[in-house]
């Protein structure tokens, strides 16, 4: 699946809980891909299962910001700016930012500000809203980015952290680096780059700070964590998929030039092959893009996702015929991968093969709804397969998912009258029609 930005929100639960407390409707943007996910999962594995967390249900998601900052905004999901990653120089550190992420939804950080705000009489019925919302995000799961405002005082209230809740993170990342196999002094070199910052003005303070407030006396008790615990060996599989994430993020957010002239300094040759695809790729060289992918794909390959890497070289180039057979490869390799499904359901659709793509999409939906192409793909292949209420129904979805919760309105009325009473298509209506009505109050 091509690696694109999408602004759109975690579920349509959080885009009520932002209209709630009266955040502005402005929606993230997130970084799509599934070797960027893959690898992060990679990365995240041995943490979130130390700190009992399953790593197939708390996603771990980058966010389109090149400034430094992660964030916790539901026990289902860790948002991370791409510019934290890119900053950070090794695999433990970002395990540490991750630890500590982690650290603040199984110590019970999210759950009690949730609760706090639908105890207040100033957000009456939150609650309610919320549990409505949740069946319309698929079973409770999360769907995407986050709906709030980039400059609202609420946004700030909700993520920032109390220094008590910083210090009870730090103390269980440690543990849980530890009990994980991952070296904590990770964490504390990730908190020495922030070091020093309390001088400076808020204004010029990264964002991690103003939402992580961070004293010396908390840089200390991490160093003494360290020092009791010890330092650990670093992990070679962890390794290589650090170098992955970062070598595929600045490969498409730096110029072409910059990744050309660097790729002799990655040490994983596989990894430089990906990076120069890409860079040759956004350069129009489509002949040297996938001469290069191609020979990632011969270094490795069982991998799904230099297939799937290929396959939006050619969908992009308009090679459709072709990306249906390559994404058809990775999808055989990684059969219950959304994103890659996603791919291969866009590609299917671009070549006419609208039933096909509608059920391979409609696959990916099931897995994961955070993909905000996905839907608009799919509710373009059930309006070509002459199911117009599907179509309107995953339209209401991907704009409710959006923060355009008029236009949903609109679309699940329409969604409602054309399905079947009572069916579960139709209560997914209803779910976005609440959505939408409370919203309008």
């Amino acid at each position: 699946m091509r690696f694109h930005l999408i602004k759109h929100l975690s579920s349509i639960a959080a885009l009520l809980l932002a209209v709630m407390i009266a955040m502005p409707a402005h929606a993230i943007s997130l970084l799509r891909d599934p070797d960027l996910e893959y690898a992060l999962k990679q990365i995240a594995t041995p943490v979130l299962q130390a700190a009992g967390l399953n790593p197939s249900r708390v996603k771990v998601l980058l966010v389109d910001d090149n400034t430094l900052n992660a964030f916790v905004v539901s026990n289902n999901a860790i948002f991370l700016h791409y510019g934290l990653v890119n900053k950070l120089e090794n695999a433990a550190m970002l395990q540490g930012v991750i630890a500590h992420e982690a650290a603040h939804i199984v110590n019970g950080h999210i759950t009690r500000r949730l609760t706090n705000l639908a105890n207040s009489r100033t957000i009456s019925g939150l609650g309610l809203a919320l549990a409505a919302a949740a069946a319309a995000s698929g079973q409770g799961r999360a769907a995407g980015g986050i709906a709030l405002g980039a400059a609202s005082s609420a946004r700030g209230a909700f993520l920032g952290h109390t220094r008590e809740e910083e210090s009870s993170a730090d103390q269980s990342a440690v543990r849980f680096m530890k009990s994980g196999g991952v070296s904590p002094q990770g964490l504390l070199e990730t908190l020495e780059i922030f070091a020093g910052q309390e001088a400076l003005s808020v204004g010029r303070q990264d964002p991690y700070m103003r939402s992580h407030p961070l004293s010396r006396d908390r840089v200390r008790a991490v160093a003494g964590a360290v020092a009791s615990y010890g330092t650990l060996p670093s992990n070679p599989t962890a390794d290589y998929w650090f170098a992955r994430l970062q070598g595929k993020i600045t490969a498409y957010t730096r110029a072409p030039s910059w990744t050309l002239r660097r790729l002799g300094s990655e040490p994983y040759a596989d990894v430089r092959l990906l990076r120069q695809a890409i860079a040759e790729h956004r350069n129009s060289r489509t002949k040297n893009a996938l001469a290069a992918i191609d020979q990632a794909i011969a270094s490795r390959p069982s991998d799904p996702f230099f297939r799937a890497q290929k396959g939006d070289i050619l969908l992009e180039t308009r090679n459709f015929s072709a990306a249906v057979q390559t994404y058809a490869a990775a999808v055989g390799l990684a059969p219950n991968d959304p994103l890659v499904l996603s791919g291969y359901g866009r590609a299917l659709l671009a070549t006419g093969q609208n039933a096909a793509a509608r059920d391979t999409l409609e696959k990916s939906r099931r897995q994961d709804f955070r993909d905000g192409s996905m839907l608009r793909d799919l509710a373009t292949a059930y309006a070509k397969t002459g199911e117009t209420g599907m179509a309107a129904l995953i339209t209401a979805e991907r704009f409710a998912l959006s923060g355009r919760l008029e236009d949903a309105g609109i679309h699940a009325k329409r969604a409602s009258g054309l399905l079947d009473t009572g069916s579960g298509p139709w209560q997914r209506a209803q779910d976005v029609l609440i959505a939408s009505e409370r919203a309008a109050k």
